[in-house]
């Protein structure tokens, strides 16, 4: 190799290397391998507008656990807000001292704004549960799941100006890879559970409390209901379960936003 090949090469290095660490101060976004999906090879979500990178500070996996290192459990909270349920739900949190994560349908908060104001007010997190609750989304194109999140997320935001909607939970369940990616470009944890009591199908309250109550994972994240039918049992579950839990040692805290 020639002196003028090795002082070209040499050259080409120190240009790239500042340009990475342009990049770095600018705090450009990587993407960033967090799941086994995304570990075995699949390849980032991309839309008409290009790949959708997320910000590192976001993972783009699914958080199954609550904020904490101790007996710390995440509350969560779905499908509202609900003119009849949503108020008795936030009665019985303060009535506990317990903050909780509330998954909002993004036409449901454009409908109930002051709702969503309350929830804000008492110090919950807030959610983004898609514009309308479809449960098949994971079955359509990219273009639908971004409009169903970003809507959704805009018509929260609406309602309550300047407060963080910090995570998203897919209707269901049903996540896919892309609309994870584009959760968390947009600032929002894709948000799990790990403990389902299936309040929504009204099993009666026994049955609630007992699932709740026979096996807790270590920082658990529980998932309750609000909206899409007759909450009764859940009000009457979280009077019965809240306690208990502060029976039991645990403390009431967030979902992992960041490390899990």
């Amino acid at each position: 190799m020639s002196s003028s090949s090795v002082r070209r090469r040499r050259t080409g290095a120190a240009v790239a290397a500042t340009v990475l660490g342009l990049l770095a101060a600018a705090g450009t976004p990587a993407f960033a391998a967090t799941d086994a999906s995304s570990a075995a090879g699949r390849s980032p979500a991309t839309s008409s507008a290009g790949p959708v990178h997320a910000a590192a500070a976001v993972p783009q996996g699914i958080s199954r656990l609550a904020q904490g290192t101790g007996r710390d459990i995440a509350i969560t909270v779905d499908d509202g807000p609900d003119p009849t349920w949503t108020p008795q739900v936030l009665r019985v949190l303060r009535e506990n001292h317990v903050k909780a994560t509330f998954c909002l349908v993004g036409t449901r908060a454009r409908q109930y704004p002051e709702l969503v104001r309350e929830i804000a007010a008492d110090g919950h997190q807030l959610c983004d549960h898609t514009v309308d609750h479809d449960e098949t989304m994971d079955h359509k194109p990219v273009a639908y799941q971004r409009q169903q999140i970003l809507d959704g997320k805009a018509m929260i935001e609406a309602a309550v100006p300047g407060v963080a909607v910090n995570y998203y939970r897919a209707p269901g369940g049903a996540f896919t890879p892309e609309s994870r990616a584009i959760a968390a470009a947009n600032g929002m944890r894709p948000l799990g559970w790990s403990v389902d009591p299936k309040d929504w199908s009204r099993p009666g309250l026994p049955a609630i409390v007992s699932a709740v109550e026979g096996k807790l994972p270590e920082l658990p994240t529980v998932l309750f209901h609000d909206g899409g039918g007759d909450r009764s049992q859940t009000v009457a579950a979280l009077h019965q379960y809240l306690p208990w839990l502060r029976s039991q040692g645990y403390a009431f805290t967030f979902p992992a936003r960041a490390a899990h």
